[in-house]
């Protein structure tokens, strides 16, 4: 009898209630591309297919048999009394199946307590009973299981910029065969490009991630519906059978989360988990690679869409090409994010903290920082800095606008490249602003405005300590008042450029804000664009 013969043999048999040693209550079967389950209202069994697939191989049932241990041993990281073990099938003397002791294995299933359904988060999301609590409790359950997570040179190997270009690659070129006839030519040859400038211009991020501790053996397969609100979290259906999908940077095992979010309408959500995440692991640097992610994991549920068409039923076909078109969509929207350079502009008043945030801001997203008070000192035609009363020497109106001009220059050139960049300056004057506002437009860029603010006698006291402790900047107390009354309010009617910081906060509190609220504000930036691009075509 060849195994696929028996496996069907195995599973007619499963499909009595009859055939278990415990009450049913309701039997459900459930099927995937490589899994046959059976849900008996308190137990789940699960068995794997005897398939040969690109990225696995079940047929010999040995390797089933030690597949369905490694489901058991690596999903017990993130739940708890869930997984009971491997079971084996059985056939006695007679030729007939059972779960009895005696017998010759002719099956493994993985055994599993049946979690209840309205606890999976999926369901939870669609009905509208998910709280901030559990999504807070969830960012750092997923924050302590990346930093106890395995990690090695055998591991480090994923995290190789080579190989995720490889990754990426081998992905475009599984999905090329759709183009045309099922994906948007001129979408799809944007994500490429914009994911493929990405890797070229972001080669040292990828290294430092790796150097870091940032690669880690992970979920591989976080989505909501493997998430269950039971008991404290549940998390199950990891990647047992290829290393190479649960290997990998950390944000990436988030971005496939983060993904699934977006793709059912809960950015917001979205947004709260990032943040807690971001702030429980200490890991600033994950709003630099989410949505390059995030776009790899929609193309690869694209992909998986594309496929499953060919063999669907003529039902399932409608609903197949929605999910197409709603993925693709989904990475062109991130491609935007991550592959349209941003203008950041902190500012503030001297010893709010900008420079400081800017300086934290800028290494996280590994973003070049031009600020005044370094193109004043490093041009030679300036005069050597010295405290001087507010409005002149180096500090007077004609020599402070110079300073601007050469800031709007040099932010141009990283601007024409493509690249993000970030100014840090006091910007009192709103024409200033204005400016930054304009550089930003002619170059089709996204625009930050960092606010930073604090108690005045917060910065009275920054103030007093220059003199102690010199810094860049030459503005000292005796400046204060003069300062406050010359920096004029931010008046520009765009809310959607301005993050307020308030640094009277932690610094390492403020730097997370800015980050979690600049990238709400990046993303929807893009959806307006996506809007008008959208309208301009139907017009």
């Amino acid at each position: 009898m060849n195994s696929a013969t028996q496996f069907e043999n195995v599973c007619r048999a499963m499909s009595n209630p009859g055939f278990y040693p415990h009450p049913v209550s309701r039997l459900e079967f459930r099927e995937t591309h490589i899994s046959a389950v059976f849900l008996t209202g308190h137990w789940v069994y699960k068995l794997k297919k005897p398939k040969n697939l690109s990225f696995l191989d079940f047929r010999d049932l040995g390797d089933r048999h030690h597949f369905c241990q490694q489901e058991v041993l690596l999903n017990q990281r993130l739940s708890t009394g869930i997984y009971e073990g491997v079971v084996g099938i059985r056939r006695d003397e007679h030729g007939n199946l059972s779960l009895h002791a005696g017998g010759t294995i002719v099956e493994y299933a993985v055994k599993m307590f049946q979690l209840p359904e309205d606890s999976n988060f999926a369901v939870m999301l669609r009905e509208g009973r998910v709280t901030q609590e559990q999504i807070s409790a969830l960012g750092r359950i997923l924050a302590a299981f990346h930093a106890r997570a395995e990690a090695g040179p055998h591991i480090d190997a994923f995290g190789d910029p080579q190989l995720i270009r490889s990754n990426m690659e081998e992905n475009f070129e599984q999905i090329q065969p759709f183009v045309e006839n099922r994906i948007d030519r001129e979408k799809w040859e944007f994500i490429c490009r914009i994911c493929l400038a990405f890797w070229e211009d972001h080669w040292a991020l990828f290294q430092h991630r790796l150097r870091s501790g940032k690669i880690r053996d992970g979920h591989g397969d976080l989505r909501t519906d493997h998430i269950y609100f039971h008991h404290g979290i549940q998390i199950i259906d990891c990647i047992e059978f290829n290393q190479r999908f649960r290997f990998g940077d950390t944000a990436l095992d988030l971005a496939f989360l983060m993904m699934d979010l977006d793709h059912l309408g809960h950015s917001r959500i979205a947004q709260t988990l990032l943040q807690v995440y971001a702030t429980t692991s200490h890991d600033p640097e994950i709003y630099a690679l989410l949505e390059f992610y995030a776009a790899y994991r929609a193309l690869v549920r694209l992909k998986v869409a594309c496929f499953s068409l060919d063999q669907a039923e003529p039902a399932r076909q409608g609903p197949l090409l929605k999910e197409i078109s709603l993925y693709l969509l989904q990475a062109y929207q991130y491609a935007l994010c991550f592959g349209r350079p941003v203008l950041w502009v902190f500012f503030g008043l001297p010893a709010s903290g900008k420079s400081t945030l800017a300086r934290l801001v800028t290494q996280a997203l590994f973003m070049p920082l031009l600020q005044s008070d370094m193109v004043r000192k490093q041009d030679q035609d300036f005069p050597l800095a010295t405290v001087v009363p507010f409005n002149t020497g180096q500090y007077r109106l004609t020599m402070r606008n110079r300073v601007y001009a050469k800031l709007f220059n040099m932010a141009q050139e990283q601007l024409k490249k493509g690249k993000s960049v970030a100014l840090d300056a006091t910007f009192s004057d709103s024409a200033w602003r204005r400016e930054a506002v304009r550089l930003a437009r002619d170059h089709n860029a996204g625009l930050i405005f960092v606010q930073c603010t604090c108690d005045p006698e917060t910065i009275r006291a920054r103030l007093a300590q220059r003199d102690k402790a010199p810094g860049a900047s030459d503005a000292r107390l005796i400046h204060f008042a003069d300062m406050l009354k010359h920096h004029e309010p931010f008046t520009e009617e765009m809310e959607d450029t301005l993050v307020v910081a308030d640094t009277d906060q932690a610094v390492d509190q403020t730097m997370y804000e800015i980050l979690s609220k600049a990238h709400a504000l990046k993303r929807a930036q893009v959806a307006t664009l996506l809007r008008g691009l959208n309208g301009t075509r139907e017009t």
